[in-house]
C-alpha cells in the first residue's frame, strides 16, 4: 500500500503572530515552490497558542493558498513548548521540523538539517554558536551573554554536549523521535533542553548544524523573567529523570 503521508511537516508555534505569520507562510511557499517537486510532499502545521489577535484567521486564510496547511488550536495560551509538542505529535510527515514564526533561521537553512537527517541522524538541530559569522543580525550583548551562560548551565545540569540548545530550528525523524515529544513535560521556553535530553536518553543520533540566523526584535522571550524560568526548568528535568518520568522503552 502506498502511503500518502508527506515527506516533511513544518510546525510553526504561533502566539499573537498576526503581523509575521503571513510573511513566513509566503516565504515557505515561495521557497518550496522553486524546488522541482514544488509543495508536493510538504505539509505546514500552525499551532495557535490561544492568540488574542488574528493569528488563527491568517492561518485559515492561507489554507486557500496552501491546501496542505493545517491549523491546530490549543484553546488557551499554554506556552511555546506545549505548542511545539502538539504540532510534532500532530504532524504526519516522515520528517518533522519546527521553526519560529519570524523565520529567524531562513527556511532555506532547512536544507542543512534535512541533509543531516538523510546522512543517518535521527535529529538535526540548528546552531548559532558553531559559526557565529552566520549570524547576520545579532541580539543585544545582554541576550547573547545570557544565552552563553544558560548553555553552560545546560551542559552541567543535563550533560548535553551541544553548543546551542535554544535555536528554534530543529528537525526529527518523526516516528523514531515520537517518544521524545510524548515524554516532554515542559510547556514554556525551557523545553529545548528537555527534548534534547530525551533525544540523548533514548539513544537517538543527533547532529548540531550551523545555520544562518537573524535576531528579530519582536521576540516574545523576556530576557530576565524567562531566563529565570528556564533555569528552574533545568532542575525540573533532573527531577523528572530521578523520579523515572523518562522511561526508556525496551529495545
Amino acid at each position: 500500500m502506498i502511503s500518502d503521508a508527506p515527506e516533511l511537516s513544518i510546525v510553526i508555534p504561533a502566539y499573537n503572530e498576526e503581523p509575521r505569520l503571513g510573511r513566513a507562510l509566503s516565504r515557505i511557499r515561495e521557497y518550496f515552490a522553486s524546488k522541482p517537486a514544488g509543495m508536493a510532499g510538504i505539509e505546514i502545521v500552525v499551532v495557535d497558542d490561544g492568540s488574542t489577535d488574528g493569528t488563527a484567521r491568517v492561518a485559515r486564510d492561507w489554507t486557500r493558498e496552501i491546501p496542505s496547511l493545517r491549523l491546530l488550536s490549543n484553546g488557551e495560551n499554554r506556552g511555546k513548548g506545549y505548542s511545539v509538542r502538539q504540532g510534532m505529535l500532530g504532524a504526519r510527515g516522515r520528517i518533522a521540523l519546527f521553526t519560529d514564526a519570524d523565520l529567524s533561521a531562513p527556511i532555506e537553512e532547512s536544507e542543512k538539517l534535512l541533509a543531516a537527517i538523510h546522512a543517518g541522524n535521527d535529529a538535526a538541530i540548528g546552531s548559532r554558536a558553531l559559526d557565529r559569522s552566520l549570524i547576520f543580525r545579532h541580539q543585544s550583548r545582554l541576550r547573547e551573554v545570557a544565552g552563553m551562560i544558560f548553555n553552560g548551565f545546560v551542559r552541567i545540569a543535563t550533560g548535553l554536549p551541544f553548543h546551542d540548545t535554544q535555536c528554534g530550528f530543529k528537525a526529527f525523524v518523526r516516528e523514531r523521535c515520537r517518544i521524545v515529544f510524548e515524554q516532554q513535560r515542559i510547556e514554556g521556553f525551557g523545553f529545548d533542553p528537555e527534548i534534547l535530553f530525551l533525544v540523548r536518553r533514548h539513544g537517538l543520533r543527533t547532529a548540531e548544524v550551523p545555520v544562518r540566523w537573524a535576531h528579530d526584535p519582536g521576540t516574545k522571550v523576556h530576557v530576565l523573567r524567562d531566563s529565570l524560568l528556564m533555569f528552574g526548568d533545568l532542575g525540573y528535568i533532573r527531577w523528572n529523570w530521578l523520579l523515572g518520568r523518562y522511561p526508556v522503552k525496551p529495545s
